[in-house]
């Protein structure tokens, strides 16, 4: 079930064991992201794309947006 979290949530929920994906561009995922997060871009985000997650984990996905 989707759910907002913050920060703090992700890094707790990753400590836990989820996966974080991060759906911006590469080069923004380069700038800066949550260490250990996977670069799944949004606009590539497909089923093929998305084989790359272990489906027995949970899934955090985020974007890192500063505007």
């Amino acid at each position: 079930m989707p759910r907002s979290v913050d920060r703090e949530g992700v890094l707790r929920l990753r400590s836990e064991g989820a996966q974080v994906v991060e759906v911006l561009p590469a080069d923004e995922y380069e700038w800066m992201h949550i260490a250990g997060s996977v670069n799944l871009p949004l606009k590539q985000l497909e089923r093929e794309t998305a084989r790359r997650l272990d489906p027995s984990r949970p899934v955090v996905t985020y974007c890192n947006d500063f505007q």
